[in-house]
């Protein structure tokens, strides 16, 4: 199991970002949150097995509709998350 942190730049507040990772995050077996940030950013923390973490995350970022949105990406690996259950939307 790894973790890994990502924040995505670009166009990527008010466009539906957050529910259609959520909805991406169902074909896969990740958990973990996502949410926007004061600056404009969106910030995903994600939990799975490794080649699960990476192939949702190619998802987003070359796949999904929200590939056109994003200007840049900053990952990196994290501790593991705890207390997380599913895929959420915070706040």
């Amino acid at each position: 199991m790894i973790a890994k942190r990502a924040v995505f730049e670009g166009r990527v507040q008010g466009v539906g970002f957050r529910y259609t990772v959520k909805q991406l995050a169902m074909g896969f077996d990740v958990i973990g949150n996502v949410k926007n940030l004061p600056e404009g950013t969106v910030e995903l923390n994600l939990m799975g097995e490794e080649e699960e973490v990476d192939e949702f995350l190619n998802e987003i970022v070359e796949e999904s509709t929200l590939s056109h949105y994003i200007k840049n990406i900053h990952l990196m690996e994290t501790p593991p998350l705890e207390n997380v259950k599913g895929f959420t939307i915070s706040a």
